[in-house]
């Protein structure tokens, strides 16, 4: 009998949750690509959920304080994470002892979107391609500095991967913040960076920046006129911004399951696209078993970059 009404009031749980609104944290500040593909999640699953989701910014520490927030919150599916590579792939790396594991403190639920960079140079550099900037690089180790919008940013390490990768020298240049660095692009102050792919395309319709190559192993649907840099001279190249819904670690299967099929149902819309698409972002789903297989394998991949490179967020 007590098997029974164990199973029972499981079911029951199963089939009442939610049962009040659900916060969605973003560990960034309002109106940047995490922030965008929160209130597109949080808009469909409302009324999917019969809940409200509502999404909070706590952004602080490079996203490492709304992480640690979702970490320590109740493992009962009324706290979510959006997370990003800052908060769940490299940021043990970067800086070393956190107040959460990136790996074991959150479950998985989906992936959601990915963006690409750009690698942007100015127009003064005498290289039409990526294999004519390598070259240039190898005939003049260190003349060439790529701007970034931070040490340990996602724009620093796909400059740190391109140079290991190529096997050139290139002088980083960390900027605060990506407004910045483009200008001392434009400027010709640096020679090349990685940028955010739709906030470079005016600069490169209008002939600020010349686009040498994207950061996708196929070419982006935002922008199929521009190859990759994986096809240009690097094979195997690729760096994403990858967004996620994780939650606590312990949160009960049922309510992941929910979620996951209601994302699943709802998130991939023509109307999302075309949302997201404005930002630079493509929705890119995977349930929780191949987001905690993507997590494992950039983990790996930055971790070893960094520890071969000493990078540092410092």
């Amino acid at each position: 009998m007590s098997v029974l009404l164990l199973l029972l009031s499981g079911n029951t749980l199963a089939q009442t949750w939610p049962q009040r609104s659900i916060r969605l944290i973003v560990p960034n500040a309002p109106g940047g690509g995490s922030d965008a593909v929160a209130r597109a999640l949080a808009d469909r699953l409302t009324p999917a959920l019969g809940q409200a989701v509502i999404v909070e910014n706590r952004a602080g520490g490079g996203g490492r304080q709304g992480a640690e927030f979702v970490a320590k919150s109740p493992a009962d599916g009324y706290t979510l994470l959006l997370g990003t590579g800052a908060t769940l792939i490299t940021s043990r790396a970067l800086h070393g002892k956190l107040s959460y594991d990136p790996e074991k403190s959150f479950a998985p639920v989906a992936l959601l979107a990915r963006t690409a960079y750009l690698l942007t140079v100015h127009p003064s550099v005498p290289a039409r391609d990526v294999k004519q900037l390598i070259a240039l690089a190898r005939a003049r180790p260190g003349a060439l500095n790529a701007a970034s919008t931070g040490a340990g940013s996602p724009s620093h390490l796909a400059a740190e991967l391109f140079r290991a990768s190529a096997g050139i020298h290139i002088t980083h240049v960390p900027y605060k913040g990506s407004a910045p660095g483009t200008l001392s692009v434009m400027q010709g102050e640096t020679s090349l960076m990685f940028s955010n792919l739709i906030a470079a395309l005016p600069f490169i319709n209008t002939g600020r920046f010349r686009a040498l190559g994207v950061t996708t192993l196929q070419r982006t649907a935002l922008a199929p006129e521009i190859p990759t840099i994986a096809e240009s001279g690097l094979p195997g190249y690729e760096v994403l911004q990858f967004y996620s819904l994780v939650t606590p670690a312990g949160t009960p299967e049922h309510a992941i399951k929910r979620l996951t099929e209601e994302i699943s149902k709802r998130f991939a819309t023509p109307e999302t696209r075309r949302l997201l698409a404005a930002q630079g972002t493509e929705i890119n789903l995977g349930n929780a078993a191949e987001l905690a297989a993507l997590h494992a394998r950039e983990i790996a991949k930055w971790g070893a970059l960094i520890k071969q490179l000493g990078i540092s967020a410092e």
